[in-house]
């Protein structure tokens, strides 16, 4: 994966049909030029003459304070220091609505055949709407296998040995109102401090049931049975039951899954024959959601126990 990582980049042709973006100067080959970095560069040292550093392929994003600096200089000047921000290194440049045209900036960018968009808005909108983008884009990423779920509104993956029974339980859980995300191979891409799951594009809203073959189940049970992204909340893993076995059977949620540099709590269930795992599931992301409220039935329940021992050390 991490070399994978090192290769990502977002091509400017991207950012212009995401941002749908008016295109003032390059052509249709300066759109190739791509952005490694989920940042923008707001050039105050670069305008003012610093040469000692670049932000390398970071887009640069003029507004209304660089203009009104820019506008100070005459067009030599300008030009001088629009050299800086329009080399190699910088993917594109994008002006909000706020940074009027200059001629030395665009004549520059004509030469060099460099592209320069106009973004018909505020600048703060443009760097949330860029930033949010590019970090999606280049997020770091990987795949995992297991059945991803929404269940309760809660993103759910259910993972184990091939053959466990994921696909049923999925089917089962499905048939009971929840949706599925992904089966059998799951995407995880970090944003930020959150995983985000979805299915890969061959596999999206299939699922395939030992016996029966691959299902669509949007076909089954209708568009309420699928969901096509969603954030991971928490795992659950599931494993045959063994009697020797030891689990803190007071505090089930105490591990976790370390899934892109991010700890993901995980719920470890041992199968045996007779349980209805569909319920079980449920049970288990209701617990859940009561624990981030603040109640804990286990804690509650030690609180009982402790109670009533203190209680029958007091009466003897």
């Amino acid at each position: 994966m991490a070399n994978e990582e090192l290769n990502k980049r977002v091509f400017v042709k991207e950012i212009k049909e995401h941002l749908n973006l008016e295109q003032l100067t390059g052509d249709e080959a300066s759109l190739n030029r791509w952005v490694i970095a989920p940042d923008i560069n707001r050039p105050g040292l670069e305008l003012s003459g610093y040469l000692e550093s670049n932000d390398l392929k970071r887009v640069v994003i003029l507004g209304t304070k660089e203009f009104e600096f820019m506008s100070k200089f005459d067009e030599n000047t300008q030009r001088e220091r629009f050299e800086i921000i329009t080399d190699s290194f910088t993917p594109c440049i994008i002006l909000s609505e706020n940074f009027k045209d200059m001629n030395s900036l665009l004549q520059l960018a004509r030469e060099k055949d460099f592209p320069i968009f106009r973004y018909e808005g505020k600048t703060y909108q443009l760097i949330v709407d860029l930033v949010s983008f590019l970090s999606e884009k280049l997020a770091p990423s990987d795949n995992m296998y297991g059945v991803m779920m929404n269940i309760y509104g809660k993103g759910v993956m259910i993972t184990g040995k091939s053959g466990i029974g994921k696909s049923e339980l999925a089917l089962d859980l499905i048939n009971r109102g929840h949706m599925l995300v992904a089966d059998d191979r799951v995407d995880v891409t970090r944003v930020h401090t959150s995983i985000l799951t979805q299915a890969p594009k061959i596999l999206k809203r299939m699922l395939e049931i030992r016996g029966i073959g691959i299902v669509d189940v949007t076909r089954i049970f209708g568009a309420n049975a699928y969901l096509n992204k969603c954030q991971l909340d928490f795992v659950i893993k599931l494993v045959k039951y063994d009697e020797t076995m030891q689990a803190d059977r007071l505090n089930p949620l105490n591990d976790y899954m370390n899934i892109l540099g991010l700890d993901v709590p995980m719920l470890t269930i041992p199968i045996t024959e007779g349980k209805q795992l569909s319920v079980i599931i449920e049970a288990a992301v209701s617990s859940y959601l009561l624990s981030k409220l603040g109640f804990n039935a286990n804690e509650d329940f030690k609180e009982r126990y402790h109670k009533l021992l203190k209680e029958k050390g007091d009466n003897q």
